[in-house]
């Protein structure tokens, strides 16, 4: 078992395959952004599965592929079939912006991907264009009515509270959700790098309460290994998310580590500590060599992010993080 510093259970990796993306959200990316890492610098495949394997070896059981946009990544679903069937690996999912699910979402649910996230912002044409710096709604809801039917066993829609978001933004997605099955989760917002600090943020904890008293809703557990408190329907038929990074924080639970595309493993995602698995494993490293960076690694994984404190500001951006 991966376990860290303080005792907690380390059994989720959130992998990512590109630090790229065909998106520019207002709180994520800079609109004139280019990566300077070039495709050399990314893990392979081969890299991707080895190091897989290790960390399925020492307990971790549920892997995320994330960007940047995964789906920029070549042949990913061959990727995804090579990690569904990692020894150990019990659980594959993918998150995505969604622009390229529906061209994609037949051969990632063949390969072994189980889950999706999609992020949706709003069902305004308008709004999305002007969030994501692209005109890609049309795309998205088509992505969305692909993955729908071919048996995913969730599907769930991310939607950042931006400071400008209204009340009938999130009635709207609820309606979608409802309507098609999916689960909601709302985000505050996260000060990871400029764009991220500039964005704002809206504290959720009284949109949840709102949302509890408006749709009856009461306190559930939904699956996934992520870090949302979730309130259900009655009848189990509809579920909410909210991921209260900043209001609510949930380090003490935290049971995952974040691989960039570029091999570094952050420990945090509101922290710099980090481990640097391209450079062990291009200079020949043994697998117990590597398993021992890890554990050295997770030793330091600290007890919470900094996000409130106005003295660290982590300067890398989400999509150069791994989502």
């Amino acid at each position: 078992m991966l376990i860290d510093g303080l005792g907690r259970h380390i059994s989720y990796l959130r992998l990512s395959v590109t630090d790229r993306c065909d998106l520019r959200c207002t709180y994520c990316m800079p609109e004139g952004f280019q990566s300077d890492d070039e495709p050399r610098e990314w893990l392979s495949f081969d890299e991707l599965e080895r190091l897989a394997g290790l960390f399925a070896r020492q307990g971790v059981e549920r892997i995320r592929l994330t960007g940047g946009e995964p789906l920029l990544r070549r042949n990913l679903p061959e990727l995804a079939a090579r990690l569904a069937a990692v020894p150990g690996i019990r659980d594959l999912s993918l998150s995505t912006n969604g622009t390229r699910l529906a061209a994609c979402a037949e051969d990632l649910r063949r390969a072994g991907v189980t889950r999706l996230n999609v992020s949706l912002d709003s069902l305004d044409r308008a709004r999305v264009q002007s969030i994501a710096r692209r005109d890609v709604l049309p795309q998205i809801l088509d992505g969305l009515e692909a993955a729908r039917g071919l048996g995913f066993r969730q599907i769930k829609i991310n939607m950042v509270a931006l400071p400008d978001t209204s009340h009938e933004e999130i009635e709207a997605m609820t309606g979608y959700c409802i309507a098609r099955g999916f689960i909601l989760r709302l985000i505050e917002t996260m000060p990871v790098g400029q764009s991220g600090r500039n964005a704002g943020f809206i504290d959720l904890r009284p949109v949840m309460q709102r949302m509890r008293e408006q749709f009856g809703l009461i306190d559930g557990v939904v699956p996934g290994g992520g870090p949302a408190r979730y309130l259900v329907s009655s009848d189990h038929t509809f579920q909410i998310g909210f991921i209260t990074a900043i209001s609510q924080h949930f380090c003490d639970t935290c049971n995952r580590i974040r691989l960039a595309a570029n091999g570094t493993l952050h420990l945090c995602l509101g922290r710099d500590e980090a481990v640097d698995f391209r450079q062990l494993m291009r200079s020949g490293r043994s697998d117990a060599e590597i398993l021992a960076a890890l554990q050295a690694g997770l030793a330091h994984k600290p007890a919470r992010h900094d996000f409130g404190n106005t003295q660290h500001r982590v300067i890398r951006m989400m999509s150069a993080t791994g989502g």
